[in-house]
């Protein structure tokens, strides 16, 4: 089992949502955290309800110069990166909005690239490291109105896929969390009614006890997990037919 005492911890998208609730439960079991997102605001303000075992590193996640800033800045060694930076908006391929997609693939999935071109290095040469990347049980198939999201997660989960793989003969740790609907301000954004909401604070727990085992992946809530999976498994045309 992975103790966090004393380890340090860079988490991306730390200033709102599962982001937040993960620096807060984790500076509780004795992690140093440094927290990222670009709402420096909003980090200050966390970072004083953590206390001294924290540090602020505001970071633009579409800019590599700002990635390369924030790493920059880092300490000598870093244990582990939480990449939970996100953007969501509800799009049909028939209402497209260019700039919204694009914005949704280069923060869900080539932000964590920019970082990663930094952290998986650092971590090679120190000979240890922990990642974990954010996929969603969106990420399983398209889903309707999710043009830009769908296709930003189910990368992200594919990219943690390849990183397992990669690192496998290395001490680098890589595991995947696969939420589903956690109540934020991305998801008040859905039109439709959602099923299985889970708290920030209920998305942590989980994510920190995947954390601490040994598994490449988790889904969860549990029972949507089982039934998306379900899903994920229709034979295309029955798969289409339903949804569309």
């Amino acid at each position: 089992m992975r103790d966090f005492q004393n380890k340090t911890y860079w988490i991306v998208g730390a200033s709102e949502g599962l982001g937040r609730a993960l620096a807060i439960q984790l500076a509780e079991v004795g992690a140093k955290v440094i927290i990222s997102a670009r709402n420096e605001e909003r980090l200050i303000e966390l970072s004083e309800e953590l206390g001294s075992n924290s540090l602020v590193l505001p970071m633009d996640v579409t800019k590599e110069s700002s990635v390369r800033s924030a790493y920059s800045k880092l300490p000598g060694t870093i244990d582990g990166f939480i990449y939970v930076s996100g953007v969501y908006w509800h799009m049909s391929a028939s209402s497209w909005d260019r700039e919204k997609a694009e914005e949704m693939v280069d923060v869900n999935l080539v932000g964590a690239m920019r970082c990663l071109a930094h952290l998986v290095p650092k971590f090679m040469k120190q000979g240890s490291g922990h990642i974990v990347l954010t996929g969603s049980i969106a990420g399983y198939r398209g889903l309707p109105g999710s043009v830009g999201y769908c296709a930003s997660k189910a990368g992200l989960m594919s990219l943690a896929e390849t990183l397992k793989i990669d690192l496998s003969k290395s001490n680098i740790d890589v595991q995947l969390l696969n939420p589903g609907y956690i109540k934020t301000r991305l998801t008040d954004k859905n039109p439709y009614k959602k099923i299985y909401v889970m708290t920030p604070e209920e998305a942590a727990q989980f994510s920190v006890m995947h954390m601490r085992s040994n598994r490449f992946q988790s889904s969860f809530p549990r029972i949507f997990s089982i039934i998306s999976k379900i899903i994920k498994n229709f034979p295309d045309w029955l798969y289409f037919k339903i949804f569309s």
